[in-house]
């Protein structure tokens, strides 16, 4: 796993994976082509190829987050999305949690309500996952107590009152602004589909641990592996666009020197100064 590591690689995803061991990834993050509605270099999605690979490569107990929409074609929404979460129960991931990403900030321009999620299905192999829930602090505060039991050493129940929390867990609709300028950097802007850099950061920590391995097979401009990165994760990228490896390892180097990137590769305004 050595030459795999901490790199981002030039290649098809099923290929570099198909060159992996078995279940030793603890966790994967991506975001597939939404149909036709991106330019990505003209590469061909084979997705059933990329699901059994992934399903191979994750260890018992892993997760795949895969966040995905749909096209519309000809006015009906192309479904594509339910069909890929069914193929992947198919080859043996279990549905976790269907979580909505809601993006904020975008324009109404259709004669139906404005599409303003995607899915974010969260896949589990069979084993004990890794969660670290992402808590809020509760709207109010109770003043109720909680019956509970526990188990003695002698194998009798003992009725216990505790006091009600503070702190709750947050539900599974993550809203976002969406934008180049909600990715930290400028150098993601080359890349014509990037998701904020908090809803990577977000799936990170709830489904692993530090120096867990994190892979993004379709890893674009790098948001994942910049994270999982920041976060003390290692991370592997596999992108089929040398354009986009290099800015993704643009991004990478930048967290590794501490200095920002100060333009994107097409001479755009920076943002940094």
């Amino acid at each position: 796993m050595d030459k795999f590591l901490n790199e981002i690689i030039c290649g098809d995803c099923i290929e570099v994976m198909k060159d992996m061991p078995d279940k030793c990834i603890s966790m994967a993050l991506t975001s597939p082509p939404y149909g036709t509605l991106r330019d990505y270099k003209g590469y061909t999605f084979d997705f059933e190829g990329i699901a059994n690979q992934l399903f191979r490569v994750i260890k018992k107990g892993g997760v795949l987050v895969w966040v995905v929409g749909d096209q519309v074609i000809d006015g009906s929404e192309s479904g594509t999305s339910f069909r890929q979460a069914l193929y992947f129960k198919e080859v043996g991931f279990n549905l976790h949690d269907t979580m909505i990403y809601q993006r904020r900030t975008l324009p109404h321009k259709h004669s139906r309500y404005e599409q303003e999620f995607e899915y974010m299905f969260v896949l589990t192999k069979s084993g004990r996952i890794t969660f670290n829930p992402i808590m809020r602090r509760k709207i109010w505060k109770e003043n109720r107590t909680t019956k509970v039991y526990g188990r003695e050493s002698d194998g009798e129940y003992k009725k216990g009152i505790v006091p009600q929390t503070e702190d709750t867990i947050i539900g599974n609709i993550w809203a976002y602004n969406v934008g180049g300028g909600h990715c930290g950097d400028s150098a993601s802007h080359d890349h014509p589909a990037i998701f904020p850099e908090q809803l990577a950061k977000d799936h990170i920590i709830s489904w692993s641990n530090p120096n867990d391995i994190v892979l993004d097979p379709m890893c674009g401009s790098g948001t994942t592996c910049k994270m999982a990165k920041l976060l003390g994760r290692r991370y592997i990228g596999i992108d089929i666009s040398e354009d986009y490896c290099e800015i993704a390892r643009e991004r990478l180097e930048a967290v590794e020197t501490g200095v920002p990137v100060k333009e994107t590769r097409k001479g755009q305004i920076p943002l940094f100064k």
